[in-house]
């Protein structure tokens, strides 16, 4: 079984991209015990997603899948965007949601989407960029105990519920990361070999 790196020690990310790559042993940065700093200083999602992937597959001569997303707002101009992680100022969901709803209070446009850049880096510098995205709407009370970070603010459009209120199989059909690593898997062989 062909071992594939993902660059994030988000549990919650790691568990999805395992759900969608039953076949492929998947390991997160914290199996590696990489602890090093990777400054994401792209101005773009992909940009950072190359950034993140390109560093770890020289660290680990190994194929490497980087991810950066995030939520954009269309009455915020597009926040927190590439922010998203630490638009509170910290890493902390439940301090990045208060913002965020502090920042909509009094604007009735709720329009938002879920942004996810995906980049598959292969040891022979290799790569492929792709990008995906799930519309959805932002309510001011949170729903739902399923997901991370802005999922219980994010009402789906298709689902008809938060993100944090549906199960992982209802979100793998149509968040912004499901969407783009199917887009990423039409460009694979099942060996991880590019078409």
């Amino acid at each position: 079984m062909k071992t594939v790196v993902i660059a994030t020690n988000n549990k919650g990310k790691l568990q999805e991209f395992k759900s969608l790559f039953p076949n492929v042993n998947i390991k997160g940065l914290a199996d590696l015990g990489f602890t090093d700093t990777i400054i994401e200083d792209g101005n773009t999602f992909k940009e950072n997603a190359l950034i993140k992937a390109r560093k770890i597959a020289k660290a680990y001569n190994s194929i490497v899948i980087a991810d950066d997303s995030g939520l954009e707002v269309k009455a915020l101009n597009g926040e927190p965007g590439i922010k998203s992680a630490r638009y509170a100022s910290e890493h902390n969901d439940a301090l990045n949601n208060e913002q965020l709803i502090k920042n909509l209070n009094g604007i009735t446009d709720r329009r938002a989407r879920f942004v996810c850049a995906l980049c598959i880096y292969f040891p022979n510098d290799d790569y492929r960029l792709v990008e995906e995205y799930c519309y959805g709407l932002i309510v001011d009370e949170a729903k739902g105990s399923n997901g991370f970070g802005y999922d219980p603010h994010f009402y789906s459009l298709d689902l008809h519920k938060t993100l944090a209120e549906a199960s992982m199989n209802e979100k793998n059909k149509i968040s912004h990361r499901a969407k783009a690593l199917r887009k990423l898997k039409e460009l694979l062989n099942e060996d991880f070999s590019l078409k």
